[in-house]
């Protein structure tokens, strides 16, 4: 059975957002451990526009999360919790905030896209300029860095490709360098 079938059997064929019956398409919730059916939502094509264009994001269209964040599916679930932490400033959302239950598993699934997570809190890792980092960019060293604990010097211009970041330092990022992983400091790095 194709997702799109599936998805139309578990919905009566109706958003499972807005309860909407015309233009449905099918919409992958990002960050899921699961894949298929589980891991999507059928929803309007209004509600997707404004899904991934949050800024033409009407928050009266969202009153219907009100009825659709009871859903026993879990990607409905997300999908609800997602939209009403955007929508949070608007005073209404952080009500039915406050009442929405999340198991631990998918709450963890919900705030994987960094959906209410307060500005202040979120870890970036930047390079030399000031540019946002992110695991698998390419860097390039701007000096030439002494490896401890070796007898390596990463040189000067040195491409390091397919970093990852050290998630509870945002001044260092890992990469290889000589086919050996090693600690790099943000400062000592520029995005190629």
């Amino acid at each position: 059975m194709s997702i799109e079938k599936g998805l139309h059997e578990r919905s009566n064929s109706t958003c499972e957002l807005s309860g909407a019956k015309e233009h449905l398409v099918v919409y992958e919730v990002s960050n899921s451990t699961v894949k298929g059916v589980d891991a999507c939502v059928l929803i309007s094509e209004t509600c997707k526009n404004q899904i991934e264009n949050p800024e033409t994001m009407d928050p009266n269209h969202w009153r219907c999360l009100n009825d659709s964040m009871w859903s026993t599916v879990p990607a409905v679930q997300v999908m609800a919790w997602r939209i009403l932490n955007r929508l949070k400033n608007e005073g209404w959302p952080q009500d039915l905030l406050d009442m929405l239950y999340l198991d631990e598993d998918t709450l963890a699934w919900a705030s994987a896209s960094g959906e209410g997570i307060e500005e202040s809190d979120v870890i970036r890792h930047v390079d030399s300029n000031g540019v946002l980092l992110e695991a698998g960019d390419t860097v390039v060293l701007i000096k030439d860095l002494d490896v401890k604990g070796s007898s390596i010097t990463a040189k000067r211009g040195t491409a390091v490709r397919r970093i990852s970041l050290v998630h509870d330092n945002t001044e260092q990022i890992e990469g290889k360098v000589d086919g050996q992983t090693i600690v790099i400091l943000t400062k000592f790095v520029k995005k190629a």
